[in-house]
Order: C-alpha cells, then structure tokens, then sequence
C-alpha cells in the first residue's frame, strides 16, 4: 500500500499527479504531441495572410516592393513559427491555452487584413497587432510555465524583453510618415528577432536561454512545419486557379495552367518524398530537438515558404501572357522563387542527413535555374517556353533524388534499358 504519510511516496505522488490536472502544458516528455483541431482552425487565418502577401508582391514587382514583401513575410513567418513553439508545449485542450490561441488568431487576421497598405495608412495596425501577437502570447507562456516548468518559464520572459525592445522600432516606424525609416525601422526590428533564437535571446541581469533545455516534440514541430509547406502550395493553387479563372480558356492559357500545376506537384514531391519524413525522423531521435527546431524548421522553412509564395506570383504572371516574350518579372520570380525553394529544401535535407551532404540533384538544379535565369535575360523565349523548362528543372531534381534513394541508377539503368529492347552489356 502506498506510504500517505506526510512527505512520504504517497503524498509526493498526490501533489504530483495535482500539478498535472492543473497545468495547461501538454505531458509529451518530447514524445508525440498531435496537432489539434484548433491548430489547423487557428492556420487559416494564415491562409489568408499568405494570399494577401501573394497579391501584394504580384502588384508591387519592384525592387522596393520586393523587399517590402520580404519584411511582411517575415514578420508573419516569425508570428507563425513562435506560436508553433508555445502549441508544442502548451496544450490546446485546456480552455485558457484554447482562448489564447483565439486572441491571438484574431490579431493575425488584423495583420493580414493590414498587410495590403502596412506602408501606408495601415501601418500601425499591422505594427500594434504583431507586437500584442509577441509579447502577449509569450507572456502567457511565462506564467503557465512557472510552476511546473520555471527554466523555460525564464527563457520567455527573455524572449518578452527582446519582443519589448524591438517593439519600439514596430511603433515608430508605424507612426513616422517617413517611408524609407518605416522600412529601415521595421528591417532593424526583424533583423534584431531573428538574431533572437541564435543568441539565446541573452538579457543583461538575466543570462541567455539554453536551447538544450528547450524539451519539445519534434514530431509535433515537423508536422506543423510540414502543414505550413502545404499552406503556401495550397495558396499557389489558389492563385494560379483565380488567374486562369480571370481569361479567355485559350489553348495557350490551358497549356500554361498544366505546366504551373505541374511545378506545384513537383516542389511538393521534392519536400514531401524524401525530406519531411526524414526530417520527422531526425528531430524525433535527436538528443537535442530544441537545437532542431531552431536550425532546420525555425529558419531553413523559411526561404522554402518564401520560395513556394514567389513561384506563385510567376505562375499567374504566366498564366497572364503565356506566349509572349520573358520579361524581367517573371525572370525574377520565377527562377529567384525556385532558387529560394531549392537551396531551402537542399540545406534542410542536409541537416538531416547522416553524411551531412548538400544532395547532388539539388545543386545541379540550382545551377540549371541560374543558367535559365541568364536565358531568359540574354534571348527570352516566350513566357510558356520559360514556365516549361523551369518545371522541367524541377522535375530534373524530383527524378534524379528519387532514383538515387530507390535502388540508384546502376540499379533502374538495366531495367531501363530492357523495356527499351536496348542491347544488355556483356559482363566483364
């Protein structure tokens, strides 16, 4: 029989098993930890944001717009990613992590509806709603931390100081009519956060975080990553049906719609094949999945998101004037969106391979986009040539990745070969 004694087994395990009911942490001991309903509920808002940067990018394709594009994105990138940390330790079915999650949906959505004119007149509504998003959700994260967890309850009053600092630059550069010090202000704050995870968020008087404290359920963080690639390829349908929707059903339009569906299918095939199940495997067997998910999933996804968002843009330019000559835009964004994708996806995979090697197919391809992007400059060929060979360059690395990890090629060669009645080579 259980020792109830004062202090003895038994009351140790009655206050423990208190604690449990009580906190709104989830019990994963870096286990497994589904994603819950509310999680994919609280990723449409996300849906909308993304579409929203899609057509701000579509309508801004300058230098300025370009980078405006990229400090929207990666303000909504960094919202996205520090709420999938605090779901992966706090745990959606308790009512006061549900409400959190709600409040901050709701400011997501402002951000997103904001997003179009944040350079303009809406400006401090996108800046006040990142902020209260920051710093809001962390702090709640500090205090159901405090009993049961207190080093990472301290790690997020650090993250709060650094989310308070760079908030000040949000303000100022929301309230300042100055473009050019918006952008400088709001590029200093991001630069300033994504520093953050890679310096331990250090705060004087208060030490840095230790990122092998960080106790998290990488199949939770792989999956909620590997959710957010399906976000971004979902909006590139999305994007890619409206353009077509929006003309003529002409043979060049339909031709043009097959090769931009194809280059969606592809990207997919080339993250989902191989490198998220390899990935989930890595982070779920590492001994440090903290450091994982800040290496692999906090920042490679990034330029893989971005990459999927720009190549979009290029499809509805392709679908716009599919047989006319390659422009700039569609050089840019076609090629530097692919580019974005492949290095991500490449740098990625190389993390979580045992050799620790760029894979070979990935590299090649990279090359072969920037060689397409000197095509296009020196002798432009017509905007659906432009979308085929791109999509060929993509299919290129789907093939020769998945060939390599089936067999290999001394392997499919032969096979190959006999269903084309080629001659067998005599055997040395």
């Amino acid at each position: 029989m259980a020792d109830s004694r004062p202090g003895g087994i038994g009351a140790a395990l009655a206050v423990a098993t208190r604690e449990a009911r009580e906190s709104l942490l989830r019990e994963h001991h870096g286990g497994a930890a589904p994603v819950s309903y509310l999680e994919l509920f609280f990723d449409l808002v996300y849906v909308f944001a993304i579409t929203q940067l899609s057509h701000f990018l579509l309508g801004h394709l300058t230098l300025g717009g370009v980078i405006e594009a990229g400090i929207l994105f990666l303000a909504l990138w960094w919202a996205w990613m520090f709420t999938t940390w605090a779901t992966n330790w706090a745990d959606p079915q308790r009512v006061p992590v549900r409400i959190m999650l709600i409040l901050v949906m709701l400011a997501s959505l402002f951000m997103a509806v904001a997003l179009p004119h944040a350079f303009a007149e809406t400006g401090i509504i996108f800046a006040a709603s990142y902020i209260a998003i920051q710093i809001g959700r962390t702090l709640f994260m500090a205090v159901i931390m405090r009993r049961t967890d207190p080093v990472n309850s301290h790690s997020m009053v650090r993250i709060a100081v650094w989310f308070a600092a760079s908030g000040s630059a949000w303000l100022c550069g929301a309230l300042s009519d100055d473009h050019t010090l918006r952008l400088a202000l709001w590029l200093g704050a991001l630069g300033f956060e994504y520093l953050g995870p890679l310096a331990g968020f250090f705060v004087p008087g208060l030490g840095r975080a230790d990122v092998s404290q960080w106790n998290i359920s990488g199949a939770h963080m792989a999956e909620r990553c590997s959710l957010f690639i399906i976000i971004a390829l979902g909006e590139g349908i999305v994007v890619t049906g409206g353009a077509f929707a929006a003309g003529a059903a002409s043979g060049a339009r339909i031709a043009a719609l097959a090769i931009a569906f194809a280059g969606s299918v592809l990207m997919w095939w080339i993250y989902f094949d191989l490198g998220a199940e390899r990935g989930a495997k890595h982070i779920e067997q590492h001994d440090d999945p903290g450091r994982v998910a800040r290496n692999a999933y906090t920042y490679l996804h990034m330029p893989i998101v971005l990459g999927i968002v720009v190549v979009a843009v290029a499809d509805a330019l392709l679908l716009s004037a599919p047989l006319s000559p390659t422009g700039p835009a569609l050089i840019a964004t076609l090629c530097g969106g692919a580019l974005a994708f492949v290095i991500g996806t490449a740098l990625f995979k190389r993390y979580s391979s045992k050799r620790g090697n760029v894979p070979f197919s990935h590299t090649l391809g990279a090359i072969g986009f920037v060689l397409l992007a000197a095509w296009g400059w020196l002798a432009p060929p017509s905007t659906m040539v432009f979308g085929a060979v791109a999509a060929s360059l993509l299919g290129f690395i789907a093939l020769w990745e998945w060939v390599s990890f089936h067999g290999g090629w001394e392997f499919w060669t032969p096979r190959l070969g006999k269903r084309l009645g080629w001659p067998e080579r005599p055997a040395d």
